[in-house]
């Protein structure tokens, strides 16, 4: 009988003791009344298995028991049964940890004191560690880059409860089964992914590998199980997961809240075995984020990006409708505080309640100058983070070229470019969760799990972006037609689960989604398609350009003559880039990974071209294979220039690849530093500015202090002029500093407009809102009539006006001539703006 202390036990056994071909290792604490039936069912199997395991041994690891157990060990005087203790009771980690120390086989069998596992399974076992063949858990995607070789032989062979072919006879209770699956499914997220069942106890390792990986655990719960085969994971060491029988057996040492243990044990587990540069990575991204939008990450109230037009004024709105809803208890989807009395389908008007809903609180608590600041930054720098994990998971495993190609996915020039005003466009951390999550499908393994999750992901993502994810879904079925057509066995091999996912995600999406999507295709305010123009597409020389907020190589009036506005510079990645793709597509032609990336890139950049393209320097005009999709329902209302931004993370994993191959360069120097170069000169061009902030206006003390309340009853609105507009938005701000207090017609939204519902941006236009405008942009005013008079008073009525605002501007006294004329009398100067109140007798 060997004594222990409380020590985790290094060593082995006494040194006269050689080495024996399989040592059962079973953990025990108060045990006496099960152990004796386990111990002879072993050593009956094993004297009866002719030799087929060999010499054995049979180690019970007493963890401190207070009853008979250890006395019942060493009473059978049977040299190849040991017992090593502890004094103490630690837990069935501490325990194994000891037995494990104490070996001496080639294999190391671990089994329970109860035997709910037959030991006859040990024969199956002992078949999947001796056979070369396919395995789970240690990278088992087609595309990962930690795959061990096919023929690899596995270190472990892990009995399991969950797979095809198990069976189970008595069962445990209930809750404690759902409690068992619900921790089971958590314990594979946190730490073993591709494994079914880590739980149950009977497990076959390589005695070597065993013994190093039980000397570098440090649980002492039941998590151990689950650190092993997460050691063994880590390692990329294939484990064989073999089904089999299973029966509960009465007296069982787990309690409900073990469960709860072995996860708090495992979350411990899983932030210790971050590997630093994984949380480098997370560092820099998050240091990145914060520094494209220093200019007003810390004083979000009072600074303005002036890039983002009229943008950032919405989308604070945005921000502070949602909260005000949930607060009262109003209609998400739906609001009257501007265009009123129409009022804004916010489904329609991509409200992003996946993220404005989460932010609420801080919302209600700092504003929504403070909450889309804090979203948009964290936001993208989780972005770069979950394009990193796909690309390590995926691509390449080397850190430092999945850094540059998640780098380059989230900070690319029209990403940068859609930071100004765009969250939907910048936040997409969901988008790399649901490419891994199809990749998952086509592997045909978890099909029905997989796919429900799909469904989830799918139907969270219509809730932060639609065109993002139609966007995703565009450069998925290219990407997958590329691969498909160089990897045809791949191809038939996948479309079988992939259909079937894709049927299971729809139906979890689907009626997640279709009551919030018939109120934005049907509901109040909805409408048809948004009318972007002719010229929505990008021009040829915008891909081979630099766009404004590049650092170096910027230019600011190339770059706006050829996008829409600088919140639409949608490709710009520059000629350098282009030609190190070029180079790396060409080097690396025989990986199939990489024709399907470039046919990926190159797709999109062509589609982003426009219905209609025009040759640079000529007056030469092509059809565009974007003529086949424009008219397509929902691709109608895109803007065919943004679909360039799928090339931004085909790109990164084109570089991601080629760096890894130059950094595992260990001969012929002169290429790798040459091909560090070339990336480098790349990139440099590509490093954005801090994007562009001004101070922002101050608001009129008549909205800040509550003046406006004297003029404003229920049911009526307060008209700022000239309205809100796409042009001039500032007035939602107001709206916002007053609380959300008062109803404004016009505004910034997507709304209809006619018979015909066409999408249109803000309000539909009235006559007085139309002369407003004009006034405001030419400082010209009108000759007004009573015919004038009497359309003012029609468009006042419609609008409910209590009361005219006109606060200091640009041609404001134009403007305050203007009402005056309209309403026949001056208004009053209060508080920082002119009064006009349209209430009888006032």
């Amino acid at each position: 009988m060997s004594t222990l202390d409380e020590t985790p036990l290094t060593g082995a056994a006494p040194d006269s003791a050689g080495p024996v071909d399989l040592s059962v290792v079973i953990p025990a604490y108060n045990e006496e009344q099960r152990l004796g039936p386990t111990l002879d069912a072993i050593t009956t199997y094993l004297e009866e298995s002719d030799g087929r395991f060999g010499e054995w041994e049979i180690i019970v690891a007493d963890d401190g028991s207070t009853d008979g157990t250890g006395t019942l060990v060493t009473a059978r005087e049977d040299p190849r049964i040991r017992l090593v203790s502890t004094p103490h009771n630690h837990g069935k980690g501490h325990a194994l940890r000891l037995g494990v120390a104490a070996t001496r086989g080639h294999r190391i069998l671990i089994t329970d004191a109860d035997l709910a596992t037959p030991i006859e399974e040990l024969a199956e076992l002992d078949k999947a560690l001796s056979t070369t063949a396919p395995h789970r858990g240690a990278g088992n995607c087609a595309t990962s880059p930690h795959k061990a070789a096919p023929d690899q032989q596995p270190i472990s062979a892990i009995a399991s409860r969950a797979l095809p072919g198990a069976t189970i006879g008595d069962r445990q209770h209930r809750i404690r089964e759902l409690l068992g699956r619900a921790g089971n499914l958590l314990i594979r997220r946190i730490a073993v992914p591709g494994i079914h069942d880590t739980q149950c106890g009977f497990k076959l390792f390589d005695g070597a590998h065993a013994r190093e990986a039980f000397a570098a655990s440090r649980l002492n719960g039941w998590g151990i199980d689950v650190e092993v085969l997460h050691h063994f994971h880590r390692a990329g060491l294939p484990i064989a997961e073999v089904p089999v029988h299973w029966s509960h057996q009465p007296g069982s040492k787990v309690q409900s809240l073990d469960y709860v243990r072995v996860l708090a044990e495992l979350t411990r587990l899983r932030v210790r075995s971050l590997r630093p540069a994984d949380l480098f990575a997370t560092l820099l991204f998050l240091l990145m984020a914060m520094a494209l939008y220093s200019g007003r990450l810390f004083d979000p109230e009072h600074r303005y990006l002036p890039d983002s037009l009229q943008d950032q004024n919405q989308w604070e709105w945005f921000f502070d409708v949602t909260a005000h809803n949930l607060v009262h208890l109003h209609n998400p989807l739906f609001s009257d505080l501007q265009g009123f009395p129409d009022g804004v389908n916010l489904m329609a008007n991509t409200v992003m309640l996946g993220l404005s809903v989460p932010f609420a609180p801080l919302t209600l608590l700092a504003g929504p100058a403070v909450s889309l600041s804090i979203a948009m930054t964290l936001g993208m720098a989780v972005t770069g983070l979950a394009w990193y994990w796909l690309i390590v998971k995926r691509v390449v495993a080397q850190r430092i070229a999945a850094f540059v190609g998640a780098t380059l996915a989230t900070f690319a020039p029209p990403m940068v470019s859609h930071a100004n005003a765009h969250p939907n466009f910048v936040v997409l951390f969901m988008i790399p969760l649901i490419i891994d999550r199809a990749l998952r499908l086509c592997e045909g393994e978890r099909v029905v799990r997989d796919g429900l999750v799909l469904g989830l992901m799918a139907a969270y993502q219509v809730f932060l972006g639609e065109e993002p994810l139609l966007l995703a879904m565009l450069g998925m079925v290219l990407f997958a037609g590329a691969y498909g057509v160089v990897r045809r066995d791949a191809a038939r091999a996948a479309w079988r689960p992939l259909l079937k996912g894709l049927a299971i995600a729809a139906a979890v999406c689907l009626p997640l989604v279709i009551g919030p999507l018939i109120w934005q295709f049907a509901g109040p305010q909805s409408y048809k398609s948004v009318l972007h123009g002719d010229n929505a597409g990008n021009s040829p020389l915008a891909l081979l350009s630099f766009a404004e907020r590049s650092l170096i190589a910027g230019n600011e009036i190339r770059a706006d003559s050829l996008s829409l506005n600088p919140t639409e510079q949608n490709a710009f990645y520059g000629w350098p880039l282009v030609l190190v793709a070029f180079a790396i597509v060409v080097r690396l032609w025989e990986d199939r990974l990489v024709k399907a990336l470039a046919f990926t890139a190159v797709g999109a950049a062509v589609l982003s071209l426009g219905p209609k393209i025009r040759i640079p320097m000529t007056d030469d005009v092509y059809p565009g294979p974007w003529a086949l999709l424009a008219k397509l329902p929902l691709f109608e209302s895109v803007i065919e220039g943004r679909v360039a931004m799928v090339c931004a993370p085909a790109l990164g994993m084109l570089l991601a690849l080629a760096l890894q191959r130059l950094m595992a360069m260990r001969t012929r120097l002169g290429t790798q530093y040459l091909g560090l170069l070339g990336l480098c000169l790349a990139l440099i061009p590509l490093i954005p500015a801090p994007l562009r902030t001004v101070e922002r206006p101050a608001t009129p003390a008549f909205f800040t202090d509550g003046t406006w309340k004297s003029y404003v009853r229920d049911g009526e609105s307060l008209v700022t002029v000239p309205l809100p507009d796409p042009g001039n938005a500032e007035a939602l701000h107001w709206q916002q500093r007053a609380g959300l207090g008062f109803k404004l017609p016009g505004g910034y939204f997507n709304g209809p407009y006619g018979p015909d519902r066409i999408g249109i941006y803000g309000a539909s236009p009235r006559y007085t809102s139309n002369m407003l405008r004009d006034v405001r942009y030419t400082g010209l005013v009108p000759a007004i009539g009573k015919n004038w008079r009497a359309q003012a008073e029609r468009d006042f009525a419609f609008w409910k006006a209590g009361a005219l605002v006109v606060a200091p501007q640009s041609h404001d006294d134009a403007l305050r001539k203007a009402v005056t004329e309209l309403v026949g009398r001056d208004g009053k100067w209060v508080d920082g703006v002119w009064v006009w109140d349209l209430h009888k007798g006032s």
